[in-house]
């Protein structure tokens, strides 16, 4: 096929599954479908910043390689000849992986994430680098190299972080895939904050080897590698490319998760919340929580209403904060390690209470870290209980729609206006951790709108059960499939 052949407009949101049921008929080649959207990245990225790296050569050259295996009738796997792009936080050799961080700006890694490379050996033409915040430490996507993203509903607000230029250029039809990470809700808020899909793995089933941060080679058990994509089956299509042990682990060990423990929406046992004391909903978010239950309903499904395995919502957030935060200490430069120190034995300073907690989890006593680890283990205990009654838990993603950007305060000294009051921007990190700190699969969908703006939930579900969450999500996309924002939507392309 000639590279001259005018794509469709609408082939920007198209699946990835058709993107590669198309390629396999010949309908178009994958060197066509890369200029169609490297066309639209050329004319489309600017107004929001989603891909900030791309190495175009490379992508060209891998695309006529697809398609001369695809005249020889070979095929590279489940993504043959499709484009997409990775958050800038993974790997790729001879690309820089900078975190946003000027003192990061000269890393170029020689090596792949294994992520990376299985992407690739299933053949993706992987073309460039999606946005994060400064140290992926944010839910907003700005940092001093690459400048601010923003969402494509609305240009003033954040598409969400750290996977913040993942989830905006899915959104606006830049690329029909991405790849995440998330410890902190950074694909769940970011699937939220501009209405596409994303799945947080359940933890050790995709591996993280290759995306060690500098030379730390511990593995954290807290964050996880994930897809985010504009329809359920492309998660469950990434998930299976990306997901099996790697390294020694896979001399022995196999993955075989079990299959969804229902699949017809009536069959679900449902729990839900809405709100959470440490965290408060706003009110159009918690509505549209409380009108999808109501569906479900009418719908034959068995819902509960504020079910959790525990009662005590500030002694869990609690203990979330100290192991997460906890967990980055070795990384601190040591002059922020020692003032974590001076805060937690020289108490009395004017320390907002989420910096506070932060020096605390820094500066932990090795007895305490334990301690924290004790209750977790009780926690995945009762989570496990839990899921006897139930099958999937809905919950919010987060407090609030997409909310303006903010670059002029610090992450710590920010607030957001939630049911028209100020709380502290960090409360969001409850929502988070609700699935991360008891190791649990989740996955984000997007459920209606507040005004313009998308809202979603997480389905959260038992430990190692993904394909539980997933089927549960592909049910609820059939009630509410993914919307273009009008800006970026076929019709509106210049």
């Amino acid at each position: 096929m000639s590279l001259d052949v005018k794509l469709p407009d609408a082939l920007a949101f198209a699946s990835a599954t058709e993107l590669v049921r198309r390629l396999e008929a010949r309908e178009f080649t994958a060197r066509a479908l890369l200029e169609f959207t490297l066309d639209r990245v050329h004319r489309l990225n600017p107004e929001i910043n989603a891909i900030v790296f791309t190495d175009l050569p490379a992508a060209r050259e891998r695309a006529d390689r697809a398609d001369a295996a695809s005249a020889r009738g070979e095929s590279w796997g489940a993504l043959h000849g499709l484009p997409m792009t990775v958050k800038e936080t993974n790997n790729v050799a001879g690309w820089p992986t900078t975190y946003g961080d000027p003192a990061q700006a000269g890393f170029v890694p020689t090596r792949s994430a294994v992520i990376v490379e299985r992407l690739r050996a299933a053949g993706a033409i992987i073309f460039g680098k999606t946005n994060v915040p400064i140290n992926a430490l944010d839910w907003q996507s700005y940092n001093a190299i690459y400048g601010t993203t923003r969402n494509p509903w609305d240009l003033d607000r954040t598409p969400g972080g750290s996977s913040g230029g993942s989830s905006a250029a899915l959104a606006a039809g830049l690329v029909p895939l991405e790849i995440g990470s998330d410890a902190g809700g950074s694909i769940r808020f970011p699937a939220h904050f501009c209405g596409v899909y994303g799945h947080k793995p359940t933890p050790g089933i995709v591996p993280v080897s290759g995306n060690e941060r500098g030379e730390s080679l511990l593995d954290n058990d807290l964050v996880v590698s994930g897809p985010l994509a504009r329809t359920v089956a492309d998660l469950e299509r990434a998930l299976d490319v990306i997901a099996r042990p790697a390294g020694p682990n896979a001399k022995a060990w196999r993955l075989d998760l079990p299959p969804p423990r229902a699949t017809r929406l009536a069959d679900f046992r449902v729990a839900y919340v809405t709100n959470s004391p440490v965290a408060e909903v706003d009110e159009p978010v918690q509505v549209g929580i409380r009108a999808l239950v109501e569906r479900l309903k009418s719908l034959g499904v068995n819902v509960t209403a504020d079910a959790l395995p525990f009662e005590d919502h500030v002694a869990h957030h609690a203990t979330y904060l100290q192991l997460l935060r906890g967990s980055a200490s070795a990384r601190l430069p040591e002059a922020v390690f020692e003032d974590a120190v001076h805060r937690l034995t020289e108490p009395g300073s004017n320390a907002t209470p989420y910096v506070t907690r932060m020096a605390q989890a820094h500066a932990q006593r090795h007895r305490d870290w334990i301690l924290a680890e004790e209750r977790r283990a009780a926690l995945k205990r009762d989570w496990a209980t839990f899921f006897e009654r139930y099958d999937v838990l809905l919950a919010p993603a987060t407090v609030c729609a997409a909310f303006p950007i903010d670059e002029a305060r610090p992450r710590e000294e920010r607030v957001l206006q939630i049911n028209g009051h100020a709380v502290d921007y960090n409360d969001q990190l409850f929502w988070a951790g609700l699935a991360t700190l008891p190791s649990l699969p989740a996955t984000a969908v997007p459920i209606g709108y507040d005004a313009h703006l998308p809202i979603g939930i997480q389905v959260i579900g038992p430990y190692l059960e993904d394909r539980t969450t997933l089927a549960f999500a592909a049910e609820i996309e059939r009630l509410q499939p993914f919307v273009p924002p009008r800006r970026f939507a076929p019709s509106a392309d210049r």
